[in-house]
């Protein structure tokens, strides 16, 4: 019996050819950027180089956050046990859900209920004040908003200035910025954290919220990679891994060499 075609439209393969979405890789090789790639593969063109920067940043952004997020927990003590790599990261990757990583999905869904309402001609104060208080009658806690550690997130604000500097400010950071300022007027000092403007960034770029916790596990791989090489190197086998009892001893703080 004859195999049922099908078809994709993500990669091509022929002898000695690779293409995503219509570029060979050998090519992009050394000219695109990660992040670059990251967009191409998913939304099927290159990104303006601003964009790029955009995406890149994104990456960076949630590479690591110390060992008390439970994904890094999770890969800790998956690594103690003397598991493989790929099965410490995959505890990592089955440890981010609703309340780790799965802020940046609910978020979108947030701000792309308040972007019908602005494109329907409310004003964007309204819409911030209204999925403030809708929010709060349904019990459940803004995703995207404080942060256990940070009162002023730096990563958002760093995010969201490369933002405006590639012109793409959109109406769902709009929104997030204006929820915040909504906030300060009830005296809830709640800053937009990484999860937030990510989900606000990748809404203004049009990605889809189903892939939000994609970014976050494509970032945090790295971290996680880094933390199961030091706890495999310096630490003993089967230990109990209290969080609260690390010390870090690692390069001092140092500025960035810039050009």
């Amino acid at each position: 019996m004859a195999e049922e075609r099908w078809r994709t439209a993500v990669t091509s393969i022929a002898p000695n050819e690779i293409r995503v979405r219509g570029y060979r890789i050998d090519e992009m090789m050394g000219h695109v950027a990660f992040g670059e790639a990251v967009y191409l593969i998913l939304r099927g063109e290159l990104p303006t180089a601003a964009v790029g920067r955009v995406m890149e940043a994104m990456l960076v952004a949630s590479i690591d956050h110390g060992v008390t997020p439970p994904s890094t927990l999770s890969v800790r003590n998956a690594a103690t046990t003397g598991a493989p790599l790929n099965a410490c990261l995959a505890a990592g990757a089955l440890a981010v859900n609703r309340h780790h990583g799965g802020a940046v999905e609910d978020c979108m869904r947030l701000l792309a209920r308040g972007a019908v309402r602005v494109a329907a001609g409310e004003s964007v104060t309204a819409v911030a004040s209204a999925l403030i208080a809708e929010e709060k009658a349904a019990g459940r806690r803004l995703p995207g908003w404080g942060h256990r550690v940070h009162s002023d997130d730096p990563r958002s604000r760093r995010l969201l200035a490369l933002v405006r500097d590639a012109g793409v400010i959109g109406p769902h950071v709009t929104i997030a910025e204006a929820i915040v300022d909504e906030l300060a007027k009830g005296g809830k000092r709640l800053p937009l954290n990484v999860d937030g403007a990510i989900a606000a960034v990748l809404a203004d770029l049009g990605f889809a919220a189903e892939l939000a916790n994609g970014f976050f596990i494509l970032s945090r791989t790295a971290g996680w990679m880094a933390q199961v090489a030091e706890e495999v190197t310096r630490e003993k086998p089967m230990r109990r891994i209290e969080q609260g009892a690390v010390d870090y001893d690692g390069p001092a703080p140092r500025d960035l060499p810039l050009p």
